[in-house]
C-alpha cells in the first residue's frame, strides 16, 4: 500500500494562488463578474494559508479597488505589505506605481516604476512603458525641458521594443488575440445567418461560440435578442438572465431583463422592480428608471411607493411633462387632491403637445368638477383643452356633463351636438345627447337619440333602459318601453334600475303578478348593487295590493 504524502500548508497555498490567477486571467479577458468573485475569493484564501507570499495581496488589491471595497490609500496599504515581505517584486513595484497614479502622486510614481526597471532586466518592458506614461503626464501639464521629453522618448521606445521579450505579457496578448478572434467569427457567423432570417443556424453559431469562447455572456445576449426577435419571450428571458449570472454589471442586460418582465410578465411585478432598483446604482437615466418604478408600484397599488418614484422622477428632470402628470395621477389614486392639481398645471404649462395636453385638461377639470365642485374652474379646464384639441369628444362629453349637474340643459344638448359632429359614430354621445332632450321634455328628439345610440351599439345596456323610460313615462306607452327594459336586462343581469323600471311597465299595463316579481327581483338585486332606494322598492310593491 501506496502511502499518499501530505499536502503542506505551502503546497495548499501555492495551489489556491494558481487559482487565484487562472480566475484573474479570466477575469481580464471575459470581463465576468463571477471571475471577478472566484479570484478575489481565492486571493483571500491564499493569504489565510500563507501570509508570507507578497504576490496575494498586491493582486487582491486591485481587484478590490476594482470592486469599490477598498479606497486607493488602502491598495497601497497592500502593495507596502507586499514590498515589506519581498522588496524587489517587480509585480508590486509596478502595482505600487499604478496606484500612485492613480492617487495623483507622480513623484512616488515614477520611483515605483524605475526601481520595477532597475529589477527585472530584459523583462521591463511593462514599467517602462508605465514610466513612460507618467513622464508624457509631466510634460503634458507642465513646462517640461527637453531633457523631459528625451526620458519619455527613452523609456516608450524601449519599453516597445522590449515588449518582445516580456514572456508573461506576449503570453496574455496571444490570449487575448485567440480568444477575440474566435469571438469574432462565431459572432460574425451567426449576424450572417440572421440577415439570411436562417435563424435555427444562427442560434447554433451563437451556441458554438458559448462552447468554444470564453465570452458566455456576449453570446446569451445575441441567443437572447435572436430568441426576442422570434418571439420566444421565455427562452429569450432565460438567455438573458444567464447573461446577467455571468455578467451582473452589464447595464444593457439588465435593462432588457426590467423590459421584458414588465412588458410580457405584468405578474411578476415584485422582480421587474428588483431590475429597475438594481439599475439605479448605476447612476445613469436614474430619472427615467423612477419612472418606469413608478408605474411598477401603480400596477401593485403601492400608493406612497408610487408617489415617492414619481416624485424623485419630476425633481430629477423637472421640466419634463410626463413625469409631472404621472406624478399629480399618483397623488389621486393617494386622494391628495391639492397636490394633484398643482402637478397636473404644471404639465398642462410645458404642454409638448396639443393633444396630450388636452387629455391632461380633461383630467384636471374632472378633478375641479367631481372633487372640488368649483364648476367655474371645471368648465375653464375644459375648455382649454377643447382649444387645444377641438377633436377630443371625451373632454366635450364631460362638459356637457358638467352643464348638465349644473341644470343648463340647452348648453349641455349644444355641447352634446357638437361632440356628435366631431365624432358621429360615437353611439355615447347620442345616449347622452337623448337623455338631454329627455330632461328638457323633447321627447320624439331623445327617442331619435337614443335608437340612433341602439343602433351603433346594441350592447349598451343604458341607452336601452332611457329609451324604455321615455316611452313609460314620456310617450305612456308601456308595452313599447316593455321590450327595452328587458333588452337592458339580457345585456346586463345585474342592472337593478331596468329590472326596477320593467316592474313599473308591468304595473302601468295592469299585469300585478309580473310586476310584484320583477320588484320582488328588483329588491334582492339591490341588496347587493345598492342602486335603489329600499323604502322605494317596497312601497311599489305594497302599492299593487291595496
Amino acid at each position: 500500500m501506496t502511502n499518499t504524502p501530505a499536502i503542506t500548508m505551502d503546497d495548499k497555498a501555492a495551489i489556491l494562488l494558481e487559482e487565484a490567477r487562472a480566475a484573474h486571467e479570466n477575469y481580464l479577458i471575459k470581463q465576468q463578474d463571477a471571475d471577478l468573485e472566484k479570484a478575489i475569493e481565492y486571493y483571500i484564501d491564499a493569504i489565510k494559508v500563507n501570509p508570507s507570499i507578497s504576490e496575494s495581496y498586491y493582486r487582491l488589491a486591485s481587484l478590490l479597488l476594482m470592486k469599490g471595497q477598498i479606497s486607493i490609500e488602502g491598495a497601497l496599504e497592500q502593495c507596502q505589505t507586499a514590498l515589506t515581505l519581498e522588496p524587489n517584486n517587480v509585480n508590486a513595484h509596478i502595482y505600487s506605481g499604478y496606484f500612485q497614479c492613480l492617487n495623483g502622486n507622480f513623484e512616488e510614481a515614477e520611483k515605483e516604476f524605475k526601481l520595477a526597471v532597475s529589477n527585472s532586466g530584459k523583462n521591463s518592458a511593462r514599467p517602462r512603458l508605465f514610466l513612460s506614461k507618467v513622464l508624457f503626464s509631466r510634460i503634458k501639464n507642465h513646462d517640461s525641458s527637453v531633457k523631459d521629453v528625451m526620458k519619455f522618448l527613452y523609456y516608450f521606445l524601449s519599453g516597445s521594443m522590449m515588449i518582445m521579450w516580456d514572456c508573461p505579457s506576449l503570453k496574455m496578448f496571444c490570449k487575448f488575440l485567440a480568444n477575440d478572434f474566435s469571438v469574432f467569427s462565431y459572432k460574425t457567423l451567426g449576424e450572417t445567418f440572421e440577415k439570411m432570417k436562417l435563424f435555427p443556424s444562427a442560434l447554433e453559431a451563437y451556441s458554438k461560440g458559448l462552447e468554444k469562447t470564453s465570452q458566455g455572456n456576449l453570446f446569451y445576449q445575441k441567443m437572447g435578442d435572436l430568441s426576442l426577435e422570434c418571439n420566444d419571450i421565455e427562452s429569450s428571458l432565460e438567455c438573458y438572465k444567464k447573461a446577467y449570472e455571468l455578467n451582473p454589471s452589464d447595464r444593457e442586460v439588465l435593462i432588457k431583463l426590467a423590459t421584458i418582465n414588465q412588458t410580457y410578465y405584468p405578474e411578476k411585478v415584485d422582480t421587474t422592480i428588483d431590475y429597475y432598483n438594481t439599475l439605479l446604482e448605476f447612476g445613469i437615466d436614474m430619472d427615467k428608471i423612477y419612472y418606469e418604478l413608478g408605474h411598477l408600484y401603480l400596477n401593485k397599488s403601492d400608493k406612497i411607493n408610487a408617489v415617492s418614484a414619481f416624485k424623485l422622477a419630476q425633481e430629477l428632470n423637472p421640466e419634463n411633462p410626463y413625469y409631472n402628470n404621472s406624478l399629480a395621477y399618483a397623488y389621486i389614486k393617494a386622494e391628495l387632491y391639492d397636490d394633484a392639481i398643482e402637478y397636473y398645471q404644471l404639465a398642462i404649462k410645458l404642454n409638448p403637445d396639443a393633444e396630450w395636453t388636452s387629455i391632461v385638461c380633461h383630467a384636471l377639470g374632472a378633478i375641479y368638477a367631481e372633487v372640488k365642485n368649483n364648476f367655474d374652474a371645471a368648465e375653464a379646464t375644459f375648455n382649454a383643452g377643447m382649444v387645444l384639441d377641438p377633436k377630443n369628444v371625451d373632454i366635450q362629453l364631460s362638459l356637457g356633463d358638467l352643464y348638465m349637474a349644473q341644470g343648463d340643459l340647452d348648453k349641455a344638448i349644444k355641447t352634446y351636438c357638437d361632440a356628435i359632429s366631431v365624432e358621429p359614430e360615437n353611439y355615447l354621445t347620442y345616449a347622452k345627447t337623448g337623455l338631454a332632450l329627455w330632461e328638457k321634455d323633447y321627447l320624439e328628439e331623445a327617442i331619435v337619440a337614443f335608437h340612433k345610440s341602439i343602433e351603433l351599439n346594441p350592447e349598451f345596456e343604458i341607452a336601452q333602459n332611457n329609451l324604455g323610460v321615455v316611452y313609460l313615462d314620456g310617450i305612456g306607452d308601456p308595452k313599447e318601453s316593455i321590450e327595452y327594459f328587458k333588452n337592458a336586462i339580457n345585456i346586463n343581469p345585474n342592472y337593478t334600475l331596468a329590472y326596477f323600471n320593467l316592474g313599473r311597465a308591468y304595473q302601468a299595463t295592469g299585469d300585478k303578478a309580473l310586476a310584484a316579481e320583477y320588484y320582488q327581483m328588483t329588491m334582492d338585486l339591490n341588496k347587493i348593487t345598492e342602486e335603489l332606494s329600499d323604502k322605494e322598492i317596497r312601497e311599489r310593491l305594497y302599492d299593487l295590493f291595496n
